[in-house]
């Protein structure tokens, strides 16, 4: 069925305003930050109004009922993303998320010498911490161009630059030329030439169905508010066998076993990476977002995107 576009607009309170000059509000500034369905501001004013507490901290109501939630949201967004629980690590959003690869898994395992390779159309922070990396390990950043007339990836040059590579990093659709990359072909070539995958999907992840662990990517960053959800809360979904191959990225409470004068032993798989209080009310409304978004065919958004554009 086609999407009802009136029906859909009516869910977010923010379209009903009037702008200074007496209009409506006509937004088209999604690639920015998406505006909120009123079910996402709901669950968010619910868990401040009746449930408000630590997770995974105390044994009272209160703290069950908030550890309950931020838990089942987890699942609610992992299966959205076609993938179990123990292979989403909550982050700030995809920002972090890179991040995360760059300290926790790079500096495990690159050092002078090894090569990553990106895309000229990725995101700046999925430039910049590689760039750092190289300062700090020596390690190789190569750039893939983009064809000057199609504006897409030259997959030639692609298939060169990857073919001794250690790491590949490549957005899954750009925020500036709204090119969705053939990141099949992009992972098939790098998983032949030996290296992990890393794929930006803040912009993907609302206009088409990303399916983990049938994509075959070995890290998938991701952010909410580009997809109906709250700012500040976002995910890395990761491949056990690379999780495995991954170090704390911070530390602090949550996400050890013990601490002793002598040293400290920390939590394994996707706790060791989600240190302090977490973003309980900003992963409610996440979940609140997916759960709205999963309601539509993502062929009807993809065709209508494509009517649109």
């Amino acid at each position: 069925m086609p999407l009802d576009i009136d029906s859909i607009r009516s869910d977010f309170p923010i379209l009903g305003r009037k702008l200074p000059n007496g209009k409506k509000l006509v937004y088209f500034d999604n690639a920015a930050t998406s505006q909120k369905p009123k079910c996402v501001i709901d669950s968010m004013s619910r868990y401040y109004e009746e449930y408000n507490s630590n997770a995974h901290r105390a044994n009272h109501t209160l703290a069950d009922e908030a550890t309950n939630a931020l838990e089942n949201a987890r699942a609610v967004i992992s299966n959205f993303f076609g993938t179990s629980p123990d292979q989403m690590i909550y982050t700030s959003g995809a920002t972090e998320a890179i991040n995360l690869v760059s300290f926790g898994w790079a500096r495990e395992n690159l050092s002078q010498g090894d090569v990553i390779v990106l895309t000229e159309m990725e995101h700046h922070a999925d430039i910049v911490p590689w760039q750092q990396l190289s300062k700090e390990r020596g390690v190789e950043v190569r750039y893939v161009p983009i064809d000057s007339e199609s504006f897409s990836l030259d997959m030639d040059a692609f298939e060169i630059a990857a073919k001794d590579a250690s790491l590949v990093c490549a957005v899954h659709t750009s925020n500036v030329l709204g090119i969705r990359n053939p990141i099949e072909r992009i992972i098939e070539i790098s998983h032949l030439a030996g290296a992990r995958v890393l794929l930006d999907c803040a912009q993907g992840a609302p206009h088409e169905l990303i399916e983990f662990d049938n994509s075959q990517a070995d890290f998938v960053a991701i952010s909410a508010h580009k997809m109906g959800g709250p700012t500040g809360i976002g995910c890395l979904l990761v491949r056990k066998d690379a999780m495995e191959q991954m170090g704390p990225f911070m530390t602090g409470g949550s996400m050890i076993k013990r601490v002793s004068t002598e040293g400290s032993t920390f939590q394994e798989g996707h706790a060791m990476f989600e240190t302090g209080t977490p973003r309980i009310a900003e992963a409610i409304g996440w979940g609140a977002a997916v759960e709205w978004l999963a309601q539509f065919d993502m062929e009807e958004v993809h065709s209508h995107i494509n009517e649109i554009a």
